[in-house]
């Protein structure tokens, strides 16, 4: 393992303040990459006359190429500067979103999605610079103002994706030019106000363990998102998932074996580490739950399904799912405030409490907008309170040089419970169909989806309860991360 090094910066330090608003603008940026397409890619099958698996390869390899990056680039931040990685990063995703909004080729459209696939990096790159410039009593707080930045983005990009497509000749190249004026805004916000990084750690690239890891991720993330079109036991998705444990598996021998691995497995396998990954998959399968389920009741016409509220896709943006996110954005400084009085672990339990209320409201009412509406908001919040406490857990459980790493792993711990969440409601939705509208699920499906979400919130409580009592370094990095450099152990309570 390499030492940590670094100079003092060059410059007087940035206020707090202009530094967590940057960082909060390129998580919110990384967001909306992920949700920007959903409502379009009818439009993007129409335009480009391509097929809905064809159009569903613009979300998926967006998902595999942020597998296969993350981690990566996480590391590659920790080890050679996280500004740096960051503006590298920011640069890519400019080049994506150019080539997106130019192209009128599927094959390129998949290829720009790629690259804006790595941007997921953003998000771990911007919670490791926090914990590297913002002062130790104010920490919580700045990283709980740009994990809802980030949960708000995945709301607003549906809605401006709603806006700049409800016109009589939409086209989904306009979303790209904004996302493309977002990102040169953040670019250059990122170059003037984010300090240059003061702590690397030095050491080679672990690439042997990168692409065993790409490979298992790839390989599970793949049937879960193709397994509706392909066939949960088909050949494909069967074989899939096989190759992901054995690629699995001989990641784990090559991080055990090399010098200095690409995930320290002793640090992957600390309970408040692992755990806050399962928690993770949580989040991300019933935020996901939410976005596909409500998305479709609400954009579900009612005089061929007798129920559903035959929303166009703005109106499903703006009244169904908007809330969401304006909530998340409200209550991010709150949940800082919580994590940092009451620790994490409590901020966890009122998550999963408030989360399964949510969905457990529109199981038991998903006739009237109100019920679908503040069910919904309280999940929400759930979302808020369950991104201020994961990042805490993260940096008060690894030492500095594995910050970068181990955000990446939480963020693809969160895309793949989504990708799960979007794969389980859309496979819900599609198994049972009313007989005089085969192409119209059963009411049914929406009551087990929302369900199924509610099963997911509710297990964050005994994960949190009897996983989370102790959240603190290891003890092979207790030394090192309780240094006067690093901040302070975050109470469990």
């Amino acid at each position: 393992m390499g030492t940590s090094t670094g100079t003092p910066p060059p410059h007087p330090r940035p206020p707090d303040r202009a530094v967590v608003l940057t960082l909060g603008l390129a998580s919110m940026l990384v967001s909306m990459m992920q949700t920007l397409v959903v409502p379009i890619l009818g439009l993007i099958q129409s335009s480009l006359h391509t097929t809905p698996a064809g159009a569903g390869w613009v979300t998926t390899v967006t998902l595999l190429s942020a597998a296969v990056f993350t981690p990566l680039l996480g590391r590659f931040g920790d080890q050679h500067g996280k500004k740096s990685t960051l503006v590298a990063v920011l640069v890519v995703l400019i080049s994506g979103t150019v080539l997106a909004a130019a192209t009128h080729s599927l094959p390129w459209l998949i290829t720009a999605r790629a690259l804006q696939g790595a941007a997921t990096a953003i998000f771990p790159l911007a919670l490791s610079i926090l914990r590297d410039e913002i002062r130790p009593e104010r920490l919580h707080g700045a990283m709980a103002a740009v994990s809802g930045a980030f949960a708000f983005g995945s709301g607003i990009a549906l809605v401006a994706a709603g806006l700049l497509t409800s016109g009589a000749h939409p086209d989904y190249r306009d979303v790209f030019w904004l996302t493309t004026a977002l990102s040169v805004v953040t670019l250059v916000a990122v170059v003037l106000v984010v300090p240059a990084t003061r702590h690397t750690t030095k050491g080679r690239t672990d690439v042997p363990g990168a692409v065993a890891l790409a490979a298992a991720l790839v390989l599970v993330l793949l049937p879960v998102t193709q397994g509706h079109e392909w066939g949960w036991s088909s050949a494909r998705a069967v074989g899939c998932f096989a190759g992901a444990v054995v690629a699995a598996a001989v990641w784990v021998l090559i991080e055990l074996r090399v010098p200095e691995p690409l995930v320290d497995m002793r640090m992957f396998a600390h309970p408040p580490v692992l755990l806050s990954n399962v928690v993770g998959l949580l989040v991300g399968f019933g935020m996901f739950a939410l976005f596909v389920g409500v998305s479709a009741l609400a954009q579900l016409p009612p005089g061929l399904a007798g129920y559903g509220f035959g929303a166009s896709v703005l109106r499903a943006s703006v009244v169904y799912l908007l809330p969401v996110s304006l909530i998340s954005l409200v209550l991010a400084p709150v949940g800082g405030r919580l994590v940092t009085r009451y620790g994490p672990r409590a901020v966890l339990l009122a998550a999963s409490g408030l989360g399964t209320a949510g969905f457990a409201w529109i199981v038991a009412d998903h006739a009237h907008t109100v019920s679908v509406v503040a069910g919904s908001v309280l999940m929400g919040a759930a979302g808020s309170l369950g991104y201020a406490a994961m990042p805490a857990i993260t940096v008060a459980s690894v030492p500095l040089h594995q910050t970068g790493v181990a955000n990446g792993i939480n963020s693809i711990a969160r895309s793949a419970g989504g990708a799960v969440g979007s794969a389980v409601v859309t496979t819900v939705l599609a198994s049972r169909t009313l007989p005089a509208h085969p192409g119209l699920p059963a009411q049914s499906q929406f009551t087990l989806s929302f369900v199924l979400g509610a099963a997911g919130l509710a297990l964050i409580a005994p994960t949190a309860w009897f996983g989370l009592r102790r959240i603190g370094p290891a003890r092979h990095h207790t030394a090192e991360a309780t240094s006067p450099a690093e901040p302070e152990m975050c109470p469990a309570k």
